[in-house]
């Protein structure tokens, strides 16, 4: 049985690694590796951007406030910056206590963090990292909890760092309507995940101001792209799309639960963007998809898990459908 690649295992989304340790595969391939949604945004008239010109201040503290606006903050705690990713390997930099991860969760958090803990639990004198939906099992603490665990580490000279990464596909999930200004909680959010455009590079930390000066000194005077700029603040503003996305994704994933079960597989989370199923097959039902052109998630501290992205259409739950009923 082929041994699964550490190039598949970090992260998802690597579908020309896929191709070429499985270049017999059906084709064209389908991504379900990622958890990003896969009807993205999208306007009918073009942007107009201009990517001749440096981004200019005005347009980026606009796209801050528009963002603001959508998670309910203070525009003055709020920062852009180039994906979620890039501020979490940044966290080190800008003055926290040493940082320590709740597993299982999202790669980097253990690559940054000097201490991992199994469950979320007050720590003194570090600064608490941990995802809420949690990437990849999908497990979801009620900001009430995580307000009193933020509560506890300020006790205890601590931070709270939340990544809410997948909070816009699951409404109330968010901690941020319950944050001070001053509390030590840093919150950081994904664009791409959402609204289905992580090519884009964008995302945001919501933070004490102290933090968000030491975080844009560390990224300088153009964190993101015009492109971006143009693209967040006309998203964060179409309501009507966010309306429409939050009304389907749980009928989609619900779907995709009844596809999963009828094949034998238990699929579990919260969130509606991804699901988990844990099996003593993964290994070889993650080959046998790869062979069909599917691509899932799979953990190499985690060998009998995987996580299934929504299918985006008829014909991809039916491809999915299809390879695992042949097994």
């Amino acid at each position: 049985m082929q041994a699964i690649s550490a190039d598949l295992t970090g992260h998802g989304g690597r579908l020309d690694e896929a191709a070429r340790l499985y270049p017999r595969a059906e084709t064209p391939w389908l991504d379900l590796s990622t958890g990003i949604n896969p009807h993205a945004w999208n306007r009918a008239t073009p942007l107009d951007v201009d990517l001749r010109a440096l981004p200019e201040r005005t347009a980026l503290r606009a796209l801050e406030a528009t963002a603001a606006r959508y998670f309910g903050v203070d525009p003055a705690r709020i920062a852009a910056v180039p994906g979620s990713e890039i501020a979490l390997r940044l966290l080190p930099a800008l003055g926290l206590p040493p940082i320590a991860s709740v597993g299982p969760s999202y790669a980097t958090h253990g690559q940054i963090a000097a201490y991992s803990l199994e469950s979320p639990a007050p720590l003194a004198g570090c600064a608490l990292l941990l995802a809420n939906p949690n990437n990849p099992d999908g497990r979801l603490i009620a900001p009430e909890a995580l307000r009193q665990l933020a509560d506890r580490q300020a006790a205890q000279a601590g931070w709270l760092v939340v990544d809410e990464a997948f909070a816009d596909a699951v409404p109330g999930s968010s901690l941020l309507p319950h944050l001070g200004a001053d509390d030590p909680v840093i919150v950081l959010r994904s664009f791409g995940k959402f609204f289905g455009l992580a090519g884009l590079r964008l995302g945001f930390v919501i933070a004490p101001e102290a933090i968000l000066a030491r975080l844009r000194h560390l990224l300088g005077d153009w964190p993101v792209s015009n492109h971006a700029i143009a693209c967040g603040r006309a998203a964060y503003a179409d309501r009507n799309w966010i309306t429409t996305t939050l009304a389907g994704l749980p009928s989609r994933a619900a779907r995709l639960d009844a596809l999963l079960e009828r094949n034998g597989l238990h699929a579990t989370g919260a969130c509606p963007l991804f699901r988990l199923v844990e099996t003593p097959e993964a290994k070889a039902l993650f080959g046998r998809l790869a062979r069909a052109g599917i691509l899932v998630r799979a953990f190499a501290d985690r060998p009998n898990w995987l996580r299934f992205g929504l299918p985006a259409d008829d014909a991809a739950f039916a491809r999915l459908d299809r390879a695992l009923h042949r097994g």
